[in-house]
């Protein structure tokens, strides 16, 4: 299959510029750019009349099972409607643009196989499988009052309980058997988690290390949940490659990151969409109290962040009906950087994260021919890429047209 967009205003991420010219995909890379490209035989031609055109975006922290935010309750889901939700998920995110995601607990091969050979509409998936917690950790979901903890793998479920570093290595090396792209690791304390606070540190240094040693062997990376400086420097330390959230982070932590060319993953979306929604949505009292810990000062650590230096990468950790919020981060983040800034971390920022650079988030000659349609400048106006309904006319993906306006 071949496609050829014509007249239209291709931006380069990297530079910030926009070159007027075609662009053709073919086998589901882009095959060439240029002004008046021939198209081969079979083609289908799209006249763009001038539109702009960016690479499809990437959101580096998605949890696609999380059909609840209550999620305990996935455990005893069957996987058959899990997986009902999740394609359901996966599919709208690709209608607001998404044509890659990375999952930080929750799917797996299963889902990201799926798409892979289209039996569900989605983004690529990048998947962890699930995420290490210690007993009493973010993903240790159990109340107080339970002790049996059913951690069987048919099931659905955002995590595993392991203690110890030899369980944790055990742990990791499952995962990467089972085909992740990353190991997740919780290392503090969290909103949707009931007996642990925002500001604990979780698993010892050496049960980090024991995570970041096996994904490394496997040529992987371990992403961390930290909130607090005290959690995040000591997961850089151990040698985490992303800090997920991030919220509470010093100076120390910023040349931290400098120092271990590490990655940041704000997710202000999130807590901005769990206090006006999310005990609609299944997030316990407890819990929603504990959103105010983090909420306002998530803005003011993405700031730091940029400011610094820190490279960064577009996460919105949504859950339940709050996914349909997914792009609003956008306008979060411009509120402290330039829209060319933000959209980078959605694309070859993200893209560099999970070790794809030069395949996903461009438009450069032999990457996935994945890319967005705009009826407008979303460098010139952020909310061409926060309200995709309004300007996002098509989304391409592997170089067919997967989602368009009129459709």
């Amino acid at each position: 299959m071949s496609l050829l967009l014509r007249n239209a205003l291709l931006l380069d991420v990297t530079t910030g510029e926009y070159a007027e010219g075609d662009l053709r995909c073919a086998d589901g890379r882009v095959a060439e750019t240029g002004r008046g490209l021939r198209a081969p035989d079979g083609t289908r031609v799209i006249d763009l009349a001038g539109a702009h055109v960016v690479p499809g975006l990437i959101d580096a922290h998605v949890h696609v099972t999380a059909s609840t935010a209550d999620l305990g309750r996935l455990g005893s889901m069957s996987p058959a409607y899990v997986a009902a939700h999740s394609a359901r998920i996966m599919g709208g995110m690709l209608d607001r643009g998404f044509t890659t995601v990375r999952d930080c607990s929750g799917a797996d091969f299963g889902l990201a196989d799926a798409q892979a050979e289209g039996l569900i509409r989605g983004p690529r998936l990048l998947f962890c499988g699930k995420g290490l917690s210690q007993t009493g950790g973010h993903a240790d979901l159990r109340g107080r009052g339970e002790h049996l903890n059913d951690d069987h793998p048919c099931c659905a479920g955002v995590g595993r309980v392991v203690d110890g570093a030899d369980a944790v290595r055990a742990a990791a090396r499952d995962e990467l058997r089972k085909g992740a792209d990353h190991i997740k690791v919780m290392a503090s304390g969290g909103v949707a988690s009931p007996t642990d606070r925002i500001d604990s540190t979780q698993f010892s240094v050496d049960e980090l290390r024991a995570a970041v040693e096996e994904a490394e062997a496997a040529n992987r990376y371990v992403a961390a949940h930290a909130y607090t400086a005290r959690a995040v420097n000591r997961a850089l330390d151990a040698g985490v490659r992303s800090i997920e959230h991030g919220n509470l982070i010093d100076d120390a932590s910023v040349e931290l990151f400098l120092r271990h060319d590490a990655y940041l993953v704000p997710t202000l979306v999130t807590y901005w969409a769990l206090k006006q929604e999310g005990r609609e949505f299944g997030l316990s009292e407890s819990s929603w109290r504990k959103v105010d810990d983090v909420l306002d000062a998530g803005i003011v650590a993405l700031e730091r962040a940029a400011r610094g230096g820190v490279r960064l990468a577009y996460g919105t950790d949504l859950l339940g009906g709050m996914h349909r919020h997914q792009n609003h981060e956008f306008r979060l983040r411009a509120e402290v950087q330039r829209p060319i800034d933000v959209l980078r971390s959605a694309t070859v920022g993200a893209a560099e994260l999970a070790g794809r650079a030069g395949e996903l988030g461009t438009l450069a000659v032999g990457a996935h021919a994945d890319l967005l349609v705009l009826d407008g400048d979303p460098l010139a106006d952020i909310g061409v890429l926060a309200d995709p309904a309004k300007h996002l006319r098509h989304v391409v993906q592997a170089g067919a047209v997967v989602s368009s306006a009129n459709s």
